[in-house]
C-alpha cells in the first residue's frame, strides 16, 4: 500500500491521468467530441483536485464519479482502441484505490454494457478481478453484477475467454470470503467468535456485517445454481454448469471453513442447501448397477456422470475433513455412500475415485477417531468406521475374484491367461524358477489373478489421480492395479495413522500418569492433585474406550485384507508393509490388551512365515473364527510350491522336515516365510512386553520354523544351523543360508531381550516355552525320531539372561524342565538335563545380590532341582547331573555351606542298578568330597558324608569302588580323630541348638544313637556304616571293612565317651556278629566256578560258605581283640559279664561252626580272650582299674569330672590311655566277678568240646568232622584256663574233661589230609592233637600232686584216662559209626579231589605208648597213694596191658609188645610188692587172676610170628620171654606164701607148658633148631625143675604139684618117640615131615635137659617113680638109632648118653623093698 501513497507513486498517477485523458481527447476529438470535451474538463478537474488538497488520493476518491466519467464515456464509444485505453486507465485508477462506491457502481455498470457487446471480454474480466481485489467498495448489487459479469463470461464461444472467466470467477468467489474473514478479523476485538453448535437454525441474515452478507448471498446462489435453480441475488445468470458450480463450493468449503464453523448463518446454509445438494446429485450413482438392463425398471436410470460424481466426491472429502463435527449425521450419510461406490458392481472409474477419496479420510487418523467416537461408540448408529475399513477389504478381494470390467484388455488377460501384453502374464510368472531370470514387475497375485501394484502416493498423504481429472468429460480408463494399489495404501495409511496417533496419546498418558502421582504424594495442594489424578484417571478412560472401539472395530477388516494381500503379494516392499502393518497392529493390540485381535495378528504372521497348510494346531484354532471370509485353500500336498497354481510365486528358499508326529515328506520355505519370520521375530524383541499368552503363537512358530530350516540348540540354548538328524535333509539354498546365522542371532537376542520384560511378560514367556514344550514331548513319545529341542533351548537362554532375578522364575521353569528330564525320548532328555544343569551352575556362579552366602534360601532353591533329578530312573540324566555336580564341587565346593545335604543327597542317591559309570562318576565326586572339601562343610554333614561313602560301598557294580569307598571311610574316620576337639565343639553347639527348638515345638530330638553326645554319634554311624558293610556279599568288601571296622575302633576308639562303649559293643559289635554268625550259616555250599572273568580261585574260597567263613573269622577276630585290648574300659561298663557271656556264645556256635576255618580262628579268638595269646606284661596292666561312676545309669547322663574331658592325642600304651581316668578314686574289680567269668570260659570250652567232638549219627560224604588242627587248639586251650578254676576244678569236671579228651583222640582225619597231618607209619612221633592230650593231663596229674589231699582221688581218673589212650595201641577207638581205613591203605598218595574223602584212623601206636609211659611214670609216683590202692589201678594197668600182649606179634606195631612187656615189668616190680603187702586186705584179689592170664596170653601167643622176622629178632624176643620168667621165679614164687594157691599152680602149669615146645609148622630145616626158643624152654625147665625138686617145698599140695608136671612131660615124650619110630618105618626111603623131624629133636633135647636138671636137684627131692619113668624112656630110644636123619641122630646121641649114668649094679632088691 505504502507503494501507491509515497508522493513519487501519487505524482506519477497524476501524470499519467492527465496523459490518458489527453489521449482520449485525441482519439475520440473526431469522432465523439463529447467525449473530447469530458477528456479535456477532465484534464482540468485533476488539475483542480492536486492543486486545492493537500490529501490527493483522498481528494481523487471523493471526485471519481466525475474524474472516472471521461473513461466510462470512452468506453461507451465501444471502439477497441478507445475502449482498451480507458480501461486500462479506470484499471490504474483502481490500483491506486481511488474509486468510490459510486465510481465502482458506474464502472460495473459500464463493463456489463460492454460484456453484452462482447467487447474486450478479457480486459473485461481483468478490470473486473482488479476492481475487486484492490478495494472493498463493491458491496451488493454492484458485486452481484460483477460476478454474474464473470459467470456469463464464461460462456462464450471463445475458449480462451471461457478460461480466463473460469479463473476470474474462482479468484473472486475467493476474494469475496476474503473480505468477510478480514472483516471478522477487524471486529473479532469487539466481538469474540462464537463457534456455533450444529443444531443451530438460524435463517435471518439481517445481523450479518456487509461484507459477511455478501459472501452468504454468493454462497446461497451457488448452491441454488448447482441446484439448478434460479438465483436470488445473481441476477442476470443465463446458464450454469453443475461441474463448474460444484468446483465453486468446494473450493469455497476448502479455503474459508472457519467461516461455516464461526458463523450461524453458514453453517446453516451447510446443513439445509449443501448436503441435501450433494446427495440428491449422488442419485444417479447409487441407483446405478452396472450390467443391470434399463428395461426392468420403469423409468430410465440417469447414467453416472464422472465429472459431476467425482467433484461430488471431492466436495464430500471436504466436507467431512472440515465440518465432520458440523454435520454428524450427513457425514454419516456421506460415508456409507462412499462406501457403497467401492461394491463390485458400480463402474470401475467410481470405485477408483471412491477409494480415493477413502484414502484421503484414511490420512486422517483424528477424523477417524471422531467417526468412531460418533457413530461406531454410539448405540444406534452405523458402525461407520468399521465398515470403511471391511469395505475396502471387500472392495480387495472383490478385484482379486472379478476380472476389472473397466479395462478390457485387463478383461481379456484375466480371462485367458495366454494372452500377452506388456506385462509378463501369470501362467509365465508361476513358472519363474529359483533362479529367478525374469524381473518381475512388483505385483499381486492370487488364484491366477494378477494385479500389478503401482506405486501412486508418497506413504501418508493421500495424493488422488482421478479426483484431480477436473477436464475429463468421459470417465478416464484406470489402469490395471491402481484401484488395488490405492487400496492397498488406504490399508498401511490406515494402519500407521491409527497406531501412531494410539501409541502417541497411549505415551503421554504413561508419562503423565506417573509424575501425577508424583505431585499427590506432595502435602501442599494435596486436594488439587487429587483432583487433578481423578480427571486424568477419567480422561484415560475415555482414551482408552475410544481406542479400544477403534481397534476393535477395524481390526477384522484390516487382517482379512492383509492377511490376503500377504499371501498375494509377490513383491518383498510390499510384503515388508503388509508384515509391517500387521506387526503394528498386533503390538497396538497388546498395548491395549485386546487379546483376540492381538492373538489374530500374530496368527496371521505366523501363517505367512510358515509353509501353506502347515498343520500347526495352534494357529488354525484360534484363528477359524477371524478369518471365515478367507475362503480359499489348496487341497493336499502335491501343490505344495512349485506348480504354477500355487498360491505364490515366491522363490522357494528352502525345503525340510514338518516338525509332525507322522513323517510327511518335505515342506518348503519361500523367501516370503523367511520375511514373515524376521517379522515375527522382531514383533517378539520388541514387543515382546504386551505379548502375553500369545507367546504361545509366536514360538510355536518360531519352532516349526527352526526346525525346518534344520537349526539345533548348541551350548546355553542358542540356536546354530546344523544337520537334520532324519529323513532327507534340509536343502537350503546360498540366501537363506546367509540369512541363517542372522536369523539364529536374532533368536538368541531374542530371548537376551526378555531380561527387559517385567515379571508378568517373563512369566507369559515362560508358561508359553513349557507349554510348547509339553507339546513336543508329546510328540516325541513313542517313537525316537529326533524331537524339537526349541522350547528346551529357549528356557535355558531365557534363564540365563534372567539370572540376576531368577527366584520368580525358578519353580516353573526348573519343574519343567525336570518334566523334560524323565522323557523316554533320550535327545530329548539329554537337552532337558543339559538346560536344568546348565542353568543350576549358572545359578550358583551368579553375581546375586545379596550373594548367595547370605542368601542360603536361594541356594537351596537353585540346588533343590539338582536333588530332584535323583528321582528321574535314566542313567544318562543322573550322569548329567552327576557332572553337574562334579563341576559344582570344582568352581563352587567350598562356598556349598548349607547346599551340601542336598549335593551329597544327590551323591547318595544312586542306586546299585544305575551302570557302572553313574556309580563311577558319582564315587568321583564322593572322592573329590571326602579328599578336599570336608574342613569346609558344615560339621551336621560329616554324618550324610558317612552315610554316602557307606552306600558306595554297597553298590555291588564295581568291586573297586566298594573298596575304595571302604578306604574313604577310613580316611573319613582319620579326620574325625585329627579334628576331633573342633568337630565336636560345633556339633555341640549344634545340638544345642536343635534341642532348643525341638523343646520348644514340644517334640523330641531324633537322631540315631540318641543319647550318646554327637561326636560320638558320628564315630557310631561310622562303625555302623562298616558294620553293614562287613554283612556285603561280596567277600573283598567283607574283608577290607571289616579290617578296616578293626583298626578303626583300634585306632581311634579312644576318643568315645567311656559310655558310649557300651553302645559299640552292643549296637555295633554284637550285632555285627549276629548278623556274620546268621549269613555264614545260612550261606550257599554251592561251588562257585570262577570269580567274575577269568579269576580263578582257590579251592579253599570256591564256595559261598568258605567265603562267609573268612568274613566271621575275621569279625570274630577282630571283637575278640577288641575285648582283650580294651578290657580295662569295659570291664567297668557294669553289664561286662552279660557281654562276656554273649562273646563265648559267639565263640562256641563259630567253633561248632561246620568249618575248619572257622571252628579253628574262633579258638584262637577263645585263646586271645583268655589272654593266652599275648598276655598282657605286669608292666602294662593298668595299675588302676578304669573307674566310672557307678551305678551305670548315670553314664547315660553327662559325665562330669575333669578327667573325663577327651585328649585328640594319638595314645598307644595303655597307661597313656588311662590317663584320662587317673583323677578318680580306684575301684578294686570284683575277684568273685573274674571267676565267674573264667568259670563261664570253662563252660563254653565244655560245650564247644563236648559238641565238636561227639560223633554223628550218621555219616555220608557231607558229613562234618572236625580237624586236627581245631582239636589241638581245643585241647591247647585247656590248662591255661585250668590254671583259673583250678580251685573249683571237681571229679565231675575231670570226668567232662575225659570224655572231651577221649573224643578229641578219636576223630579221624580225611586221607587227603592225612599227608599233611601224619608222620609216615613207621615213624613214631605224636600229632600235636596227641601231645596236647597229654599235656592237659600232666599239667592236671602236676595239679594233683602239689594240690591238697582231697585231689588226690583224682588219680584213679587219670589212670583210668591214660589207660584208654594205651588200648588205642591194639584197638583204635571207633569214631561213630564212620568207616574209618587203616592209615596204611589210605590213598593219600593218590588225592583224589572229586572222590568222597575217605577217613583214616590215626596212627595211634606212638600215642598209645606215650601214654603207657605215662601211665608207668606215674604209677611209680603214685603206687602206695590210697586212692590208687583202693581203686585197683594195678589191676587195671595190667588188664590193659594183656591186650597187647596176648596179641603179640598180632600187634599193629611191634614196638607196643615190648613196650608193653617193659612197662608190665616195671609196674610189677613196684606193684607186687604193695600187693604183698596188702595181702590181708584183699584188694588186690581179683588182680592175681588177670596177671595169670596175661601171662599166660602173652608166654603162648596165638599170634604167628612174621616170615620176615629174622634170625637175631628172633633170639631178642626169646630173650624177653626169657625175662617174664625170670620175673615169675624172682618176684612170685619165691612169695607163694603171700600169693593165692591157685595163682602159683597156674604159674607152674604154664612153666611146664613153656618147658616143652610144641611144633611150629613155619620153620626152615636150617632155622629149626633156632626157631624153638631152646633158651626159653630150658628157662622153664629149669625154674620148673628148680620149683619142683626145691627143698622148700611146705605143703604136700605144692610137691604133688611138680610131680604131676614131670610125670606128664615124660609121658609126651614117650609118645612123639613111639610116632616117630612108627612114621619112620612106614615111610621107606621118603624122608618125614619137616615139623616131625623137628619135634623129635626137640624131645630128644627136652629128655637130656631133664636129666640134666635131675641130677642137679637134691635126691631127695626127686621122686623114685619119676626116675622109673625117665629109664622106661631107654628103649625107646634106642629104638630110634636106625632113624635116616643125620640131625635125628645128632640129638640122639646127646640124649642116650647121660644114661650111663644109670649104668650101674644093681643093689639087693630086699634091701631096695625094705627101704
Amino acid at each position: 500500500m505504502s507503494g501507491t501513497n509515497s508522493p513519487e507513486a501519487v505524482k506519477k498517477l497524476l501524470e499519467n491521468m492527465q496523459s490518458d485523458l489527453r489521449a482520449l481527447s485525441l482519439e475520440c476529438k473526431k469522432k465523439f467530441p463529447p467525449v473530447k470535451e469530458a477528456a479535456e474538463s477532465g484534464i482540468i478537474k485533476v488539475k483542480t483536485i492536486a492543486a486545492r488538497n493537500t490529501e490527493i488520493l483522498a481528494a481523487l476518491k471523493e471526485n471519481s464519479s466525475e474524474v472516472v466519467q471521461p473513461f466510462l464515456m470512452g468506453c461507451g464509444t465501444k471502439e477497441p482502441k478507445i475502449t482498451q485505453l480507458c480501461l486500462a486507465a479506470i484499471q490504474r485508477l483502481m490500483s491506486h484505490e481511488v474509486v468510490s462506491e459510486t465510481a465502482a457502481g458506474n464502472i460495473i455498470n459500464m463493463l456489463w454494457q460492454l460484456m453484452e457487446n462482447s467487447l474486450e471480454e478479457l480486459k473485461l474480466l481483468q478490470t473486473v478481478l482488479v476492481l475487486l481485489t484492490t478495494n472493498t467498495v463493491v458491496h451488493d448489487e454492484a458485486l452481484s453484477k460483477a460476478i454474474v459479469l464473470c459467470f456469463r463470461l464464461h460462456f462464450t464461444k471463445d475458449n480462451i475467454t471461457n478460461n480466463t472467466a473460469a479463473a476470474t470467477v474462482r479468484q473472486v468467489v475467493t476474494v469475496v470470503f476474503e473480505r468477510m474473514v478480514a472483516e471478522d478479523e477487524r471486529h473479532k476485538d469487539i466481538e469474540p467468535p462464537v463457534l456455533i453448535q450444529g443444531n443451530s437454525n438460524r435463517r435471518s441474515v439481517s445481523t450479518l456485517k456487509p461484507c459477511a452478507k455478501d459472501a452468504y448471498m454468493l454462497f446461497q446462489d451457488l448452491c441454488q445454481l448447482v441446484n439448478a435453480d434460479a438465483p436470488y441475488w445473481l441476477v442476470g445468470m443465463t446458464e450454469m454448469t453443475r461441474t463448474f458450480g460444484l468446483e465453486l463450493l468446494e473450493s469455497v468449503l476448502n479455503d474459508f471453513p472457519q467461516v461455516f464453523l464461526q458463523h450461524q448463518e453458514f453453517s446453516f446454509l451447510l446443513k439445509e442447501r449443501v448436503c441435501p445438494l450433494v446427495i440428491k446429485l449422488f442419485s444417479p450413482n447409487i441407483k446405478f448397477r452396472q450390467g443391470s438392463s434399463t428395461s426392468s425398471s420403469p423409468a430410465p436410470v440417469e447414467k453416472p456422470y464422472f465429472p459431476i460424481c467425482m467433484r461430488l466426491l471431492r466436495v464430500v472429502s471436504v466436507l467431512i475433513k472440515q465440518f465432520y463435527s458440523l454435520l454428524v449425521t450427513e457425514c454419516e450419510i456421506f460415508l456409507s455412500l462412499l462406501v457403497k461406490f467401492l461394491d463390485a458392481d458400480k463402474p470401475q472409474w467410481l470405485r477408483a475415485v471412491a477409494v480415493e477419496s477413502i484414502h484421503r479420510l484414511c490420512v486422517q487418523p483424528q477424523l477417524l477417531r471422531s467417526f468412531c467416537q460418533s457413530y461406531d461408540m454410539k448405540q444406534h448408529s452405523t458402525k461407520v468406521f468399521r465398515d470403511i475399513v471391511n469395505a475396502l477389504g471387500s472392495f480387495i478381494q472383490s478385484l482379486f475374484l472379478v476380472p476389472p470390467t473397466g479395462n478390457p484388455a485387463a478383461a481379456n488377460q484375466a480371462g485367458n491367461n495366454n494372452a500377452g501384453g506388456p506385462v509378463s502374464a501369470p501362467a509365465s510368472s508361476g513358472m519363474v524358477g529359483i533362479g529367478g531370470g525374469v524381473t518381475l514387475l512388483p505385483a499381486f497375485e492370487y488364484r491366477g489373478t494378477w494385479i500389478p501394484i503401482l506405486t501412486i502416493t508418497v506413504q501418508g498423504s493421500a495424493k488422488a489421480t482421478y479426483l484431480e481429472m477436473l477436464d475429463k468429460v468421459e470417465p478416464p480408463t484406470i489402469p490395471e492395479g491402481y484401484a488395488m494399489s490405492v487400496a492397498f495404501h488406504c490399508l498401511l495409511d490406515l494402519v500407521r495413522g491409527i497406531t501412531t496417533m494410539i501409541e502417541g496419546e497411549l505415551g503421554e498418558v504413561e508419562t503423565e500418569c506417573p509424575t501425577v502421582t508424583e505431585g499427590a504424594n506432595s502435602q501442599s495442594s494435596e486436594q488439587h492433585d487429587e483432583q487433578s489424578v481423578s480427571d486424568q484417571a477419567d480422561k484415560e478412560t475415555v482414551s482408552r474406550a475410544v481406542w479400544e472401539e477403534m481397534v476393535s472395530a477395524c481390526w477384522c477388516g484390516l487382517l482379512a485384507a492383509l492377511s490376503l494381500l500377504l499371501d498375494a503379494s509377490t513383491d518383498e516392499a510390499a510384503t515388508e508393509n503388509i508384515l509391517k502393518a500387521e506387526l503394528t497392529m498386533a503390538a497396538l493390540c497388546g498395548r491395549l490388551g485386546l487379546v483376540t485381535s492381538r492373538d489374530a495378528f500374530i496368527t496371521a504372521i505366523c501363517k505367512g512365515s510358515l509353509p501353506p497348510h502347515y498343520a500347526l494346531t495352534v494357529l488354525n484354532a484360534t484363528t477359524a473364527a477371524t478369518l471365515s471370509n478367507k475362503s480359499y485353500s489348496i487341497q493336499g500336498h502335491s501343490v505344495m510350491m512349485i506348480s504354477p497354481s500355487s498360491e505364490s510365486h515366491q522363490q522357494v528358499v528352502a525345503v525340510g522336515q514338518p516338525l509332525a508326529v507322522q513323517p510327511q515328506g518335505t515342506v518348503m520355505l519361500t523367501s516370503k516365510n523367511i520375511q514373515c519370520m524376521r517379522t515375527l521375530l522382531n514383533l517378539a524383541h520388541c514387543h515382546g512386553a504386551v505379548l502375553g499368552t500369545s507367546w504361545q503363537l509366536v514360538l510355536a512358530t518360531l519352532q516349526h520354523l527352526v526346525w525346518i530350516l534344520g537349526l539345533k540348540p548348541s551350548g546355553g540354548g542358542a540356536l546354530k544351523p546344523g544337520r537334520a538328524v532324519e529323513g532327507p535333509s534340509t536343502v537350503l539354498t546360498t540366501a537363506v543360508m546367509t540369512d541363517l546365522p542372522v536369523i539364529s542371532n536374532i533368536l538368541s537376542r531374542l530371548f537376551e531381550s526378555s531380561q527387559y520384560l517385567d515379571d508378568v511378560s517373563l512369566h507369559h514367556l515362560i508358561n508359553a516355552l513349557c507349554s510348547l514344550s509339553l507339546e513336543a514331548m508329546d510328540m516325541a513319545y513313542g517313537n525316537n525320531k529326533e524331537p524339537s529341542l526349541f522350547a528346551v533351548a529357549k528356557l535355558l537362554e531365557t534363564g540365563l539372561v534372567n539370572m540376576h532375578r531368577i527366584e520368580i522364575l525358578w519353580r516353573p521353569l526348573t519343574g519343567h524342565l525336570l518334566e523334560v528330564c524323565q522323557h523316554p525320548n533320550s535327545r530329548m532328555r539329554e537337552w532337558g538335563a543339559e538346560a536344568l544343569t546348565s542353568l543350576i551352575k549358572a545359578g550358583l556362579t551368579f553375581n546375586h545380590e545379596p550373594p548367595l552366602s547370605q542368601n542360603q534360601r536361594l541356594q537351596l532353591l537353585l540346588l533343590n532341582p539338582l536333588k530332584e533329578m535323583s528321582s528321574i530312573n535314566h542313567p544318562d540324566i543322573r550322569l548329567k547331573q552327576l557332572e553337574c555336580v562334579l563341576q559344582i564341587l570344582q568352581s563352587q565346593g567350598d562356598s556349598l555351606g548349607p547346599g551340601w545335604p542336598l549335593v551329597l543327597g544327590v551323591m547318595g542317591a544312586i542306586r546299585n542298578d544305575q551302570g557302572e559309570s553313574l556309580i563311577r562318576t558319582a564315587f568321583q565326586c564322593l572322592q573329590l568330597v571326602v579328599t578336599d572339601f570336608l574342613p569346609t562343610m558344615p560339621c551336621s554333614c560329616l554324618q550324610i558324608v558317612v552315610d554316602v561313602a557307606g552306600s558306595f560301598g554297597l553298590h555291588n557294580q564295581e568291586l573297586n569302588i566298594s573298596l575304595t569307598s571302604i578306604g574313604l571311610l577310613w580316611n573319613i574316620s582319620d579326620y574325625f580323630f585329627q579334628r576331633g576337639e573342633t568337630i565336636e565343639k560345633e556339633l555341640n553347639k549344634e545340638e544345642a541348638a536343635q534341642q532348643k527348638q525341638a523343646e520348644e515345638k514340644g517334640v523330641s530330638l531324633n537322631r540315631p544313637f540318641h543319647p550318646a553326645p554327637p561326636f560320638d554319634c558320628l564315630w557310631l554311624c561310622l562303625y555302623a556304616k562298616l558294620g553293614e558293610l562287613c554283612v556285603d556279599p561280596r567277600p573283598a568288601v567283607r574283608k577290607s571293612a571289616g579290617q578296616t571296622l578293626f583298626s578303626t575302633i583300634g585306632a581311634h576308639g579312644t576318643l568315645l565317651q567311656h559310655s558310649t562303649w557300651h553302645t559299640v559293643i552292643w549296637k555295633v559289635l554284637f550285632h555285627l556278629l549276629d548278623r556274620v554268625r546268621e549269613s555264614s550259616t545260612t550261606a550257599d555250599k554251592e561251588k562257585i566256578e570262577s570269580g567274575g572273568g577269568n579269576i580263578l580261585i582257590h579251592h579253599s574260597r570256591d564256595t559261598a560258605e568258605k567265603q562267609w567263613a573268612e568274613t566271621w573269622v575275621l569279625t570274630l577276630a577282630g571283637v575278640a581283640r577288641i575285648f582283650n585290648t580294651r578290657r580295662y574300659l569295659l570291664q567297668p561298663l557294669g553289664d561286662f559279664s552279660r557281654a562276656w557271656d554273649v562273646l563265648l556264645d559267639h565263640i562256641q556256635s563259630a567253633a561248632l561252626s561246620k568249618n575248619n576255618e572257622v571252628s579253628l580262628a574262633a579258638l584262637k579268638s577263645f585263646q586271645e580272650i583268655l589272654q593266652i595269646v599275648s598276655p598282657v606284661r605286669d608292666s602294662e596292666k593298668p595299675e588302676t582299674p578304669p573307674v566310672v561312676n557307678v551305678p551305670v545309669p548315670v553314664l547315660m547322663g553327662s559325665i562330669s569330672g575333669p578327667g573325663l574331658s577327651r585328649p585328640f592325642v594319638r595314645t598307644d600304651s595303655i597307661g597313656d590311655k588311662l590317663g584320662r581316668y587317673s583323677s578318680e578314686p580306684p575301684i578294686v574289680t570284683d575277684e568273685l566277678e573274674d571267676l565267674s567269668l573264667w568259670w563261664a570260659a570253662w563252660n563254653a570250652w565244655y560245650r564247644i568240646g563236648s559238641e565238636s567232638t561227639k560223633p554223628p549219627i550218621t555219616f555220608d560224604k557231607l558229613t562234618f568232622i572236625p580237624s586236627q588242627p581245631f582239636l589241638t587248639a581245643l585241647i591247647q586251650i585247656f590248662p591255661a584256663l585250668y590254671q583259673h578254676i583250678k580251685a573249683g576244678f571237681n571229679m565231675d569236671d575231670l570226668h567232662k574233661l575225659g570224655v572231651i579228651l577221649h573224643s578229641a583222640v578219636s576223630v579221624p582225619i580225611s586221607s587227603d589230609a592225612s599227608p599233611f597231618i601224619l608222620p609216615s607209619y613207621t615213624e613214631a612221633v605224636l600229632t600235636s592233637l596227641q601231645e596236647a592230650v597229654l599235656t592237659a593231663l600232666d599239667v592236671l596229674q602236676k595239679a594233683i600232686c602239689v594240690g591238697p589231699e582231697n585231689m588226690q582221688i583224682m588219680y584213679p581218673a587219670i589212670f583210668d584216662q591214660l589207660l584208654a589212650f594205651v588200648e588205642f595201641s591194639c584197638k583204635p577207638p571207633q569214631y561213630g559209626q564212620l568207616e574209618t581205613k587203616h592209615i596204611a591203605n589210605a590213598k593219600y598218595n593218590q588225592i583224589q579231589l572229586f572222590a568222597p574223602a575217605e577217613w583214616v584212623a590215626l596212627n595211634y601206636v606212638p600215642f598209645a605208648e606215650r601214654s603207657l609211659e605215662v601211665v608207668v611214670d606215674l604209677y611209680q609216683k603214685t603206687a602206695c597213694h590210697k586212692a590208687v590202692v583202693n581203686e585197683k589201678v594195678l589191676q587195671n594197668i595190667i588188664k590193659t596191658l594183656r591186650v597187647p600182649l596176648s596179641l603179640k606179634y598180632s600187634c599193629p606195631s611191634e614196638s607196643t609188645w615190648k613196650l608193653a612187656v617193659a612197662s608190665l615189668l616195671k609196674v610189677l616190680s613196684i606193684g607186687l610188692p604193695v600187693a604183698r603187702q596188702h595181702a590181708s586186705s584183699g584188694k588186690f584179689d581179683s588182680m592175681w587172676p588177670e596177671l595169670a592170664s596175661t601171662l599166660e596170653d602173652f608166654l603162648f601167643t596165638k599170634s604167628i610170628p612174621p616170615d620176615n622176622l629174622s634170625i637175631q629178632e628172633f633170639q631178642r624176643n626169646e630173650s624177653i620171654d626169657v625175662e617174664v620168667v625170670q620175673l615169675i621165679s624172682a618176684e612170685i614164687l619165691p612169695y607163694a606164701n603171700l600169693i593165692p594157691r591157685a595163682f602159683v599152680g597156674q604159674m607152674m602149669t604154664m612153666l611146664n607148658r613153656g618147658s616143652i615146645h610144641s611144633q611150629s609148622s613155619s620153620f626152615t630145616e636150617a632155622e629149626i633148631d633156632i626157631r624153638l626158643r631152646e633158651e626159653f624152654s630150658k628157662m622153664c625147665f629149669e625154674t620148673l625143675l628148680q620149683f619142683s625138686f626145691s627143698n622148700k617145698v611146705t605143703t604136700p599140695q605144692e610137691g604133688y604139684i611138680s610131680r604131676m608136671a614131670l610125670s606128664v612131660l615124660l609121658k609126651r615124650s614117650q609118645d612123639v618117640l613111639h610116632r616117630y619110630i612108627e612114621d619112620e618105618r612106614l615111610s621107606g626111603k621118603c624122608p618125614l615131615p619137616r615139623q616131625q623131624v623137628t619135634e623129635i629133636i626137640f624131645v630128644l633135647k627136652a629128655v637130656s635137659t631133664l636129666i640134666d636138671s635131675l641130677k642137679k636137684t637134691q635126691p631127695e627131692n626127686v621122686d623114685g617113680n619119676t626116675w622109673a619113668q625117665v629109664i622106661a624112656l631107654y628103649p625107646t630110644l634106642v629104638e630110634c638109632i636106625t632113624c635116616s636123619s643125620s640131625e635125628v641122630c645128632c640129638a640122639l646121641k646127646e640124649a642116650l648118653v647121660p644114661f650111663k649114668d644109670f649104668m650101674q649094679p644093681p643093689a639087693s632088691k630086699v634091701q631096695n623093698g625094705e627101704s
